[in-house]
């Protein structure tokens, strides 16, 4: 494959294959760029049908995490690893180990945590072995509900431009997707007077959330983004919004935490001619690297710090909202004009 040559790459400054042939390690690192700081991103756990998807995403990830945490206005760059699973090689803490040892060959350039497939046990195990693990136990811990508490306060910026009002009461929310960010997620709006519909391809989620919500409407995964709602929130994986599901919205906002929601750049074109206020993803998800950079500050991890951080997503939500509703242009070229200013050191 030439790297160069995929429509992912994006002038990334390093992309690094690696593998370890005892455990079965495999998979890619690409950080993108480190113009802010240290690059730092997720690990993601996946089992891709093909090393070139593999890398595909990793690009477009790490891509995505330069403009979120520029938008966060957080001193990093962006970076991102994919691991490559394997149902016949598990997790053993020697694979967690031996993944731990990449890591450490970035001697701190490259900062990492969870991610879909990585859980907080395997984080314990790689602490272990590397400092340059962010989401301890001990301090920032589990990403998610910060995740969703970002999401939740750029979903009252759209609601307010769109109603007049922020509050959630009387109001619908589709999630598609109910682990951990949309769990949360769910929470957060159940809690506050909203109706929730869910969906889930995983059967034990579906039932812990009806436990969890009693009033929730359960619907099938290939079904939520057609549902008539307020805002629709893609919580699972990417390529939610596209040129077939736009057609399909019966809503006026489109606000979740799944990373690289749009299939194709042009796709935040056709969902603003459709008239629909669509929160770029990378902006409204950003509350989990907030959480993580946090244990990085140089006075150490500070609850507060991370929740005015989360809530401060809203301002900067509506913001560019009113910017793409006063220039008639769509909030992702909005998001990432603004992004690329911070970041090229132009703001």
């Amino acid at each position: 494959m030439e790297i160069e040559k995929l429509p992912e790459f994006d002038n990334h400054e390093l992309v690094s294959f690696f593998y370890d042939k005892p455990t079965g390690l495999k998979g890619f690192i690409a950080i993108h760029n480190t113009n802010l700081g240290p690059a730092a991103g997720g690990t993601r756990y996946w089992p891709y049908p093909s090393d070139e998807e593999a890398l595909r995403d990793v690009l477009n990830l790490s891509r995505a995490m330069t403009y979120k945490c520029a938008l966060a206005r957080v001193p990093y760059g962006g970076a991102k690893a994919v691991i490559i699973a394997d149902p016949k090689k598990p997790k053993t803490r020697n694979f967690l180990a031996a993944y731990s040892r990449v890591v450490n060959l970035f001697k701190g350039n490259f900062i990492t945590g969870e991610d879909v497939g990585i859980e907080e046990r395997d984080i314990e195990v790689l602490t272990r072995h590397s400092k340059f693990i962010v989401g301890r136990k001990t301090k920032g811990g589990d990403l998610s509900p910060w995740a969703a508490l970002g999401v939740f306060s750029a979903m009252q910026a759209a609601l307010s431009l769109i109603f007049g009002e922020n509050h959630m009461e009387r109001k619908t929310f589709a999630i598609k997707g109910l682990g951990k960010v949309g769990g949360e997620l769910a929470r957060l709006i159940y809690e506050s007077g909203g109706r929730v519909i869910g969906s889930d391809i995983d059967p034990e989620k579906v039932a812990l959330a009806k436990k969890r919500f009693p009033r929730i409407k359960i619907v099938k995964p290939e079904e939520i983004h057609k549902q008539t709602c307020d805002v629709f929130a893609p919580c699972a994986l990417g390529c939610e919004i596209n040129s077939l599901t736009i057609k399909e919205f019966n809503c006026p906002i489109v606000c979740g935490a799944a990373n690289n929601q749009l299939c194709e750049p042009e796709d935040g074109l056709l969902i603003h001619r459709r008239g629909i206020l669509y929160v770029p993803d990378y902006l409204a998800n950003a509350g989990g690297l907030i959480n993580v950079v946090g244990e990085l500050r140089r006075g150490g991890y500070d609850r507060k710090w991370v929740e005015a951080k989360c809530l401060g997503v809203r301002k900067t939500t509506l913001e560019i909202l009113k910017i793409s509703k006063k220039k008639n242009v769509p909030s992702s070229l909005v998001a990432d004009q603004i992004a690329e200013k911070i970041f090229k050191g132009k703001a």
